[in-house]
């Protein structure tokens, strides 16, 4: 059995990460003493180890905890879908070098965009959710997100919402006009991907602040601090 601390020290995931796939049902520890530690065995390091695999791949929090929790997920399977999916990254990574040595030896006018296409990879991770992914929530995404510009569409919009809650960083999170943003938020979240409730609300809150993507892109949109306040008024919103 390994502390929380030990796992961190091991993986290079922070605890603060780690204390969040708890709360969100993504790795569970072992065992949690009546002093309130968290311990993992060698089984939580194998699905951390997976989850890990996964986040390279850059699949989403919520899609690996579908995977994993799907009753007929086979990790012998997902390990061969993983190993494709990181040699087509190795690939693409290979011809995006060998594009920017063209440009650098023979000049900024030569002009190759094959190295940015991602269909393959994007086929893979569509193979992977489709067999494992079959959530509730996944279902309605899928059903709801019928093309790629719909959701490049969706994304800016969702900017967008970060940009309103970013300019009322100056009020208190609990304060009527930024509740009815984060209300706004939910509904967005609902009418276009999946039925936002309180806990996957709460679980997204979380996910904007420990995943740095998330955070990042959030504090570009609304400015910095933008994601730990959105993250703050959801906790208010959710307690309600």
């Amino acid at each position: 059995m390994r502390t929380v601390k030990e796992v961190s020290e091991l993986t290079g995931v922070s605890i603060r990460a780690l204390h969040h796939y708890d709360a969100i049902g993504l790795l569970k520890p072992t065992k949690v003493t009546r002093a309130g530690y968290r311990l993992y065995d060698d089984k939580a390091l194998r699905r951390l180890q997976t989850i890990l695999l996964f986040r390279e791949l850059q699949f989403s929090l919520k899609q690996i905890k579908a995977i994993l929790d799907d009753p007929n997920f086979d990790p012998a399977q997902a390990l061969c879908q993983q190993i494709k999916m990181l040699e087509l990254q190795y690939k693409r990574i290979g011809e995006l070098i060998d594009l920017a040595r063209r440009i650098r030896s023979k000049g900024v006018d030569v002009m190759n965009f094959d190295a940015f296409d991602t269909k393959e990879i994007r086929a893979h991770k569509a193979e992977v959710m489709e067999k494992w992914g079959n959530t509730k929530a996944y279902q309605q995404y899928e059903q709801k997100n019928v093309s790629v510009n719909k959701q490049s569409e969706l994304a800016t919009s969702l900017m967008l919402k970060f940009v309103e809650l970013g300019k009322l960083k100056h009020l208190a999170p609990k304060q009527t006009e930024v509740q009815v943003k984060i209300k706004a938020l939910q509904q967005f979240i609902t009418d276009n991907y999946y039925e936002c409730t309180p806990e996957i609300l709460s679980s997204l809150g979380e996910m904007y602040i420990n995943d740095e993507r998330f955070r990042q892109n959030i504090d570009k949109a609304g400015g910095k601090g933008t994601a730990e306040f959105v993250n703050q008024a959801i906790l208010v919103y959710c307690s309600y």
